[in-house]
C-alpha cells in the first residue's frame, strides 16, 4: 500500500505563481489588443478599395476613431484590392449598410488603417459582408505632386516676368513704361497739391467756406422741403398725406378705367369709331371723296375750280359785282330816273 505524502508549500507556491502568470499574460494580451477582443469575440467583414496605399495585415480598424479590430488579409480582386478585417462583435450594431469604409493613417509616416463611419441607420452587415467603400483620401504623394506642379508654375511665371512678358514683366523691363508711370505719378501728385491749395473746382470746394456754406444751405432747404412734404403741406404733401385727394385720384383712375372699357367694348361714338368697321370704312370713303374734291378744285375743274384757277372769270365776276354796286348807288341817288311810272285812263 503506497504511502500518501502531503504537498509542501514550496510545491504549492510554484503552481500558484504559474496560474498568476497565465492570468497576467492574458490581461496583458487583452490590453495590447485594445478593443479587438479574443478570437471568439470577433467577426470578419470585407471592403474593396482601388488603392490600399500600403495597408497590410495587422493594420488597425477603427469605428468613429476607436480601434475595434485589425486587418487580417489584403488581396487582389479584379481591378480592385479586397481587404478582409476582423472587428469586435460589440460594435456590430454600429456597422450598418449606412456606414462607409475609407483609408486612414495612424501617423505622419503613413501607417495605414481602415476607418469606418458609425451609423445606426440601415441594417447590420452580416459576417463576411461588404462594407461600402468611400472615396480615397488624398495621399502624401499626390500632395507632393501638386506642390511640385505649383513650384514649376511659379518658376515659369518668374521666367516670363524676367523676359518681359505680361503687364508685370513689361513694368519691370520696359524703361519707357516706367518713365510714363513715373510721369503719371508726378502728375497725380501735382493735381493733389493743386487741390490742397484750393485750385480748380474741387480745390475751391474743399477750401472755400462759401461753397461749403451754400451746399449746407441747399441741404437745409432740401431737409425743410422734405419735412413739409412729410407734414402734408403743398401739392406733393397732400398727394402723400391727404386721404380725400387719394380717394379722388382713385375715383378718377376708376372712371378712366371705365371709359377705356367702354371704348374697348365699342360703346358711344368714340367706341364705335374704334371698333365699328363699317363706320370706319364710311369715314375713310368720305375722306377719299373729300380728297378727290380738293384735287379737282386744285386742278381747276368745275365752277368752283375755275373760280379758283381762272383769273379772267374772277375778274369778270368782280366787274359784275362792281357794276351792280354802282347801279344800286345810282338808284339810291335818283330813284325817279329808273322808276318812271305812267298811269293812263281810258
Amino acid at each position: 500500500m503506497p504511502r500518501t505524502r502531503s504537498l509542501a508549500w514550496s510545491e504549492l507556491k510554484l503552481g500558484v505563481l504559474t496560474i498568476v502568470a497565465i492570468i497576467v499574460a492574458s490581461v496583458t494580451v487583452f490590453m495590447v489588443m485594445g478593443g479587438r477582443g479574443f478570437f471568439w469575440q470577433r467577426y470578419s467583414l470585407k471592403t474593396r478599395f482601388g488603392n490600399v496605399a500600403g495597408l497590410k495585415p495587422g493594420s488597425p480598424v477603427r469605428v468613429a476613431g476607436k480601434e475595434v479590430g485589425a486587418v487580417s488579409d489584403v488581396q487582389f480582386s479584379g481591378e480592385q484590392v479586397e481587404v478582409i478585417f476582423e472587428v469586435n462583435r460589440s460594435v456590430r450594431d454600429s456597422i450598418t449598410t449606412g456606414s462607409v469604409a475609407t483609408l486612414g493613417s495612424v501617423s505622419l509616416l503613413g501607417t495605414g488603417a481602415v476607418d469606418i463611419t458609425l451609423s445606426r441607420r440601415g441594417t447590420s452587415i452580416p459576417e463576411w459582408g461588404y462594407v461600402p467603400a468611400g472615396p480615397a483620401p488624398a495621399q502624401f504623394s499626390d500632395l507632393a505632386t501638386q506642390a511640385n506642379q505649383g513650384v514649376q508654375e511659379i518658376s515659369k511665371l518668374v521666367q516670363d516676368i524676367r523676359q518681359g512678358r505680361g503687364t508685370v514683366g513689361k513694368l519691370m523691363t520696359d524703361d519707357q513704361l516706367y518713365v510714363e508711370l513715373h510721369k503719371f505719378v508726378a502728375a497725380a501728385a501735382e493735381v493733389t497739391r493743386g487741390i490742397q491749395q484750393g485750385q480748380g473746382s474741387i480745390g475751391r470746394f474743399m477750401k472755400d467756406p462759401k461753397i461749403a456754406n451754400s451746399l449746407e444751405a441747399s441741404l437745409k432747404n432740401l431737409e425743410t422741403m422734405t419735412t413739409r412734404i412729410n407734414a402734408g403741406e403743398g401739392s406733393l404733401g397732400k398727394l402723400l398725406k391727404d386721404d380725400a385727394f387719394a380717394l379722388a385720384l382713385t375715383d378718377t383712375t376708376s372712371n378712366l378705367k371705365e371709359l377705356t372699357g367702354k371704348l374697348n367694348r365699342g360703346e358711344g361714338t368714340a367706341g364705335k369709331l374704334m371698333t365699328d368697321t363699317a363706320l370706319y370704312n364710311r369715314l375713310n370713303s368720305l375722306s377719299d371723296r373729300f380728297d378727290q374734291l380738293l384735287t379737282r378744285l386744285n386742278d381747276g375743274q368745275g365752277t368752283m375750280g375755275q373760280l379758283l384757277k381762272d383769273k379772267q372769270l374772277y375778274e369778270n365776276m368782280n366787274g359784275v359785282v362792281t357794276d351792280l354796286r354802282t347801279l344800286v348807288a345810282d338808284i339810291r341817288k335818283d330813284p325817279r330816273k329808273y322808276l318812271n311810272v305812267k298811269v293812263s285812263i281810258f
